[in-house]
């Protein structure tokens, strides 16, 4: 059972959302931490099902690609998207591109999400258009066995 889907679990419980269709494809497995990838899949799926919340048919795409030595992981929404303009600052500290009232969180989800991926010698960017949603990637290179699962 891949992280994703055992996050994916936690947030939704037993119960399903009716108003999200949640599409999880086959997701490579990498190596890394556990525990701080889970924290990168909890954060981005958190993020998706937020920003996605205000539409009546939101839908969530989880997914991967292998190249070469390295994994590739994308979470796509169809929700409120976010200017590209803006782009170097969403992965800042405190940088909210959504007003608060409008949607809640503390500003630092992504900022963790960038340490963790850097931590691995991973990559991690995001694609957006307003109103339109956004797809955030993480890549993580291929190592060898003797790695933690991730």
């Amino acid at each position: 059972k891949s992280q994703a889907n055992s996050v994916i679990n936690e947030i939704y419980g037993e119960k399903s959302n009716d108003r999200t269709n949640l599409k999880l494809g086959k997701l490579s497995k990498a190596y890394g931490d556990s525990n701080l990838i889970r924290i990168v899949w909890t954060n981005l799926i958190s993020n998706a099902i937020k920003y996605s919340s205000t539409k009546p048919d939101s839908e969530i795409t989880i997914s991967s690609s292998q190249e070469d030595h390295t994994v590739t992981y994308s979470v796509k929404d169809n929700g409120v998207g976010f200017d590209m303009h803006y782009i170097n600052k969403l992965f800042g500290v405190f940088q909210r591109l959504h007003s608060e009232k409008d949607f809640e969180g503390n500003g630092v989800g992504l900022a963790i999400v960038k340490r963790i991926i850097l931590k691995h010698e991973g990559t991690v960017w995001a694609k957006g258009e307003v109103g339109k949603g956004a797809t955030f990637y993480f890549s993580l290179p291929l190592k060898s066995e003797d790695k933690r699962q991730k």
